[in-house]
């Protein structure tokens, strides 16, 4: 079992850490005396370590008649002690009072300077994030919107911390999880003819690494429903994700071919007498205005089918979500997800750099081998043997979706004043012009209202008091997944106060590690997904995420009932936050645990629920007893 709180062993070299930079001397040395624990620390009274040598200040005085004037002071001075011993307990108690309040303001400057507060309690050999290595002169007020409910968390952390306590939601909470196991690759009947003979479907895909995955899968499905042979897939180029990857570069082309060959054709390209074939011009090319969202397969069979048995041919362009999952036979739904969980594996560039991200963010060699390791991480994983004498630290991976675009996009308020609105509404103008005409022409709801209706993205400081009010200590080791987030250090001040083992795996990875990935979007979304998927415990903000939609699904279908993720209900969670100005802490504690905990029941997928993130049905896992 791994380890919570604070590492006992040092992280390896690459990621050592001094925690004394940045400080000022006197922080230093605040913060070496709480690790040395100072037992003299708020008790020493300015002139108490004085001691009074009575009998020599006396013979003094006999001795020298001049200095009867001093003899006075020190008759005084024995008066004084006398009144010192008769209010010994007072000034005790005074002392005290001051010890505590000195205490209480070191919590709230803590709270209000987190680079302080982090290089008092990350141990030394711990790993920071480079964003937070910044000079005090960038320090910024951060939007706080709970400031009351974030200073409870960090009392809370603290005793914690002093208990030992360890979260329960570390473990899977209902045992019926690990009867699921996966079988999509078990016994798949093919549903169409031996030859595929009907012509070639050619697909490219838009979007990101994880809408791309999705159309690869339901491409698939659609070659084998309509009896074509599958041509590998092709990725457009965004503006967006401005990402020339293709699926090559990304997944293993002869292992998506070999694992499929007993389901359909697949060639990696087109016969040359097609090559040159112009298919707009012949009808061949399907746009996805073409098709209804979520298409049902009679809709390919009456309208895709006729052109392909016509040209032999189709080309299908952007083909986002363009197959539903409800009235679509056994087969095809046992197809897509033997695509999705058995079929597509990264190539061995992005295998590698993902086992040494979970190597260094676990320090590990070989103390943890799940089945989600295996099928993620492949041949990298390291030897048995090499097993470590410590076992490896756990972590929790947390996919934070707060960009720009999903923030402005909302219409949402998050505590920054009229300085972030105005800057919201500007990106709106150049951004989402055809947005703001249609909110012209429909009633507008109050920022106040769409949080009530958990449309607002969560932001960092709520998703710490999510992890706080769940019981995760502050030394846990937290990996945090998603692009830029919107605000940045200022934004994500009070999670890192409260969490100060926060890295991405910018930190984690060297200049040079990470340099072949950094014009890649979906290449680095392919490491997120790694990190995210293998992690102890996945925690997810936003449940409309492909990546947290397909990491979910993966970790319930790999996982054996040992890889819990959070759900929270944003809807919930504005009701519970709605409270912050009256609410306890333990009150909060209970309502945010009862709203993860009935989003972790282990319930079959639900109609109209993407196969990919709910694959807990007969067409994917089978259920053993």
């Amino acid at each position: 079992m791994g380890k919570q709180g604070f590492p006992k062993s040092p992280r390896p070299d690459s990621l050592n850490f001094d925690a004394s930079s940045g400080l000022k001397e006197y922080q230093l040395r605040w913060s070496e005396m709480l690790q040395n624990g100072d037992p003299s620390l708020g008790r020493r009274v300015a002139g108490g370590e004085y001691n009074w040598d009575k009998a020599m200040l006396a013979k003094g005085c006999k001795n020298d008649i001049v200095k009867f004037n001093a003899c006075k002071g020190v008759c005084a001075g024995k008066r004084h002690l006398w009144w010192f011993h008769r209010h010994m307990r007072s000034i005790m108690l005074t002392v005290m009072l001051m010890g505590f309040f000195s205490l209480l303001d070191w919590f709230m400057f803590s709270y209000f300077d987190p680079t302080f507060l982090k290089n008092s309690l990350i141990p030394r050999n711990a790993y920071s994030p480079q964003e937070r290595n910044a000079t005090n002169n960038e320090q910024e007020k951060s939007p706080v919107m709970y400031s009351r409910l974030l200073h409870m968390a960090s009392v809370s952390l603290a005793e914690n911390d002093v208990e030992q306590k360890v979260s329960k939601f570390w473990k899977e909470p209902y045992p019926e999880a690990s009867l699921w196991r996966p079988c999509a690759d078990k016994n798949v009947k093919r549903a169409g003819t031996v030859n595929n003979s009907t012509g070639f479907i050619l697909v490219s895909a838009n979007g990101g690494l994880n809408q791309q995955r999705v159309a690869v899968c339901n491409a698939v499905a659609v070659a084998s429903l309509l009896n074509a042979t599958l041509v590998v897939p092709r990725f457009l180029y965004s503006n967006v994700w401005k990402d020339p990857s293709q699926f090559g570069d990304i997944y293993q082309e002869e292992t998506f071919m070999n694992a499929l060959k007993d389901d359909i054709n697949i060639v990696k390209e087109l016969p040359s007498h097609l090559k040159s074939t112009d298919l707009e011009a012949i009808g061949s090319l399907v746009t996805d205005a073409d098709l209804s969202k979520e298409a049902t397969p009679d809709e390919y069979i009456h309208n895709i089918y006729p052109i392909l048995s016509r040209n032999g041919i189709v080309h299908f362009l952007g083909f986002g979500n363009r197959l539903g999952f409800e009235s679509l036979p056994s087969d095809l739904q046992k197809l897509r997800c033997k695509c999705n969980f058995h079929a597509l594996k990264f190539v061995p560039k992005i295998q590698k750099t993902g086992a040494l991200l979970v190597k260094r963010i676990r320090n590990y060699g070989a103390g943890r081998r799940s089945m989600l390791d295996t099928q993620l991480l492949g041949s990298f994983l390291p030897p048995k043997e090499d097993v470590l004498a410590e076992s490896p630290y756990k972590y929790l991976a947390l996919h934070m979706r707060f960009e720009v675009d999903m923030v402005a996009y909302s219409m949402c308020d998050f505590g920054g004043g009229e300085a972030e609105r105005r800057e919201l509404t500007a990106y709106r103008e150049e951004h989402f012009p055809l947005v703001l005409e249609r909110l012209k022409k429909t009633k507008t709801l109050l920022p106040e209202e769409l949080r009530k209706m958990g449309r607002c993205p969560l932001t960092p400081e709520e998703a710490a008091l999510v992890l706080a009010g769940l019981g995760f200590n502050s030394g846990s080791y937290i990996y945090l997944a998603g692009s830029q987030i919107y605000g940045g250090k200022t934004r994500m001040r009070p999670l890192i106060s409260l969490y100060p083992n926060l890295v991405t795996k910018e930190d984690l990875l060297s200049p040079s590690e990470i340099a072949p990935f950094i014009n890649f979007s979906s290449q680095l979304a392919a490491l997120d997904f790694i990190a995210c998927a293998v992690s102890d415990v996945f925690a997810i903000t936003d449940s409309g995420s492909q990546l947290s939609s397909l990491v979910s699904g993966f970790r319930t279908y790999y996982g054996a009932g040992s890889a819990p993720t959070l759900r929270p209900s944003k809807k919930r969670l504005a009701a519970i936050l709605q409270d912050n100005s009256t609410i306890g802490w333990h009150s909060f504690e209970s309502r945010v645990r009862k709203m993860i905990e009935e989003g972790q029941r282990v319930r079959l997928r639900r109609p109209r629920r993407s196969i990919y993130r709910q694959p807990r049905c007969k067409e994917c896992m089978c259920k053993h007893h």
